[in-house]
């Protein structure tokens, strides 16, 4: 069994593998497609703010990155310096290496998105699995239309709304994760303390509309494994409900709710762009967004590229864990 499940395990890693070189392919193609190219916006902007750039340079820098060289020769600079050498180019955005704009945006940006995922599931599994078995109570009623505006409120007017409330309640907005001055302070309780109450609203706000969509599709599911004979069985064989509810129906339930997380975390993390910029929030959604308008091919491929690879290392790890704790989709998948 063991050994069946790591070649399960290897085989969609390999899949993984290929799939992420294809997409990096299509990334590429798509940032050169619009006409002209960084090095040529970058001249224009320095141009109409009265600084020139030596031809010397831009000769150099067209070699350097192969700019003068076939569409396909341009990729294989890109992907082979980002394999071997961690080189994800030049942003002339932010006049800095991409490699420190990630750095210095990264953390961040996946710590909010992870804390974010977490509130997520740990708030919409239980409220699901509770309207699902109170069925048609005030309860099921009240988180079932709180469910569906969830899911209709766009996230930046949820953000707008909260910081409205937030200054009305304390006098502070809650911009940033930060308050004025603590940013590039050292870090300390207080500044902890600060960092905490900023995450409040990001964390509500990215999250809403995932937890809304996740606790609805738990109650559904587990309102269908209700339904099962086999429950009907449990039941008349004298084992308790709650028993039937939580070791048997609760599992098979939770499945979908699995496979969903790679998707859910590319979501939450490509969701945080206009919240980020709503909220002045310091993360690669903001730089992204900037990036594309900017034309900075090697920030924004380089950002698609990192989306596109949790997108499939997220389903690649759905599908481990959709292996581990459904038997049926385990005897399906160790057949090969």
């Amino acid at each position: 069994m063991h050994n069946k499940f790591w070649k399960f395990a290897l085989r969609k890693l390999v899949i993984m593998i290929l799939t992420v070189f294809l997409i990096s392919f299509a990334v590429f193609f798509i940032i050169t497609l619009p006409p002209g190219d960084f090095l040529t916006n970058y001249i224009g902007r320095m141009s109409e703010a009265g600084e020139s750039v030596s031809p010397e340079l831009v000769v150099q820098l067209r070699e350097h990155y192969g700019l003068d060289q076939p569409f396909v020769v341009q990729y294989w600079k890109w992907i082979s310096n980002i394999i071997l050498h961690g080189d994800f180019g030049y942003s002339f955005l932010l006049s800095m290496p991409v490699t420190s704009v990630i750095r210095a945006y990264i953390v961040p940006t996946m710590v909010l998105s992870l804390v974010t995922m977490v509130f997520t599931y740990l708030i919409s599994i239980p409220i699901g699995i509770y309207s699902a078995v109170n069925q048609y109570s005030p309860g099921d009623y009240l988180f079932t239309a709180a469910g569906f505006i969830g899911m209709a409120v766009p996230n930046f007017l949820m953000g707008i709304l909260l910081m409205f409330l937030s200054f009305k309640l304390t006098g502070n907005t809650m911009l940033g994760l930060y308050s004025p001055g603590m940013e590039k302070a050292a870090w300390s309780a207080a500044k902890f303390v600060d960092l905490l109450k900023h995450s409040v609203i990001p964390i509500l706000v990215i999250g809403l509309m995932n937890t809304c969509s996740l606790m609805r599709t738990m109650r559904g599911q587990m309102l269908d494994e209700l339904g099962k004979n086999y429950v009907m069985t449990g039941r008349a064989k004298g084992l308790k409900a709650k028993a039937i509810r939580f070791k048997y129906c609760v599992r098979a339930a939770i499945n979908p709710i699995a496979s969903s997380i790679g998707w859910s975390l590319v979501n939450i993390f490509t969701g945080t762009t206009i919240v980020a910029i709503v909220l002045n929030l310091p993360s690669m959604g903001r730089v992204m967004h900037e990036a594309l308008l900017d034309q900075d091919m090697y920030l924004a491929g380089s950002w698609l590229f990192l989306m596109a690879i949790m997108t499939v290392a997220g389903t690649f790890i759905s599908d481990l864990l959709l292996a581990w704790l459904d038997p049926r989709t385990r005897a399906e998948y160790m057949k090969g």
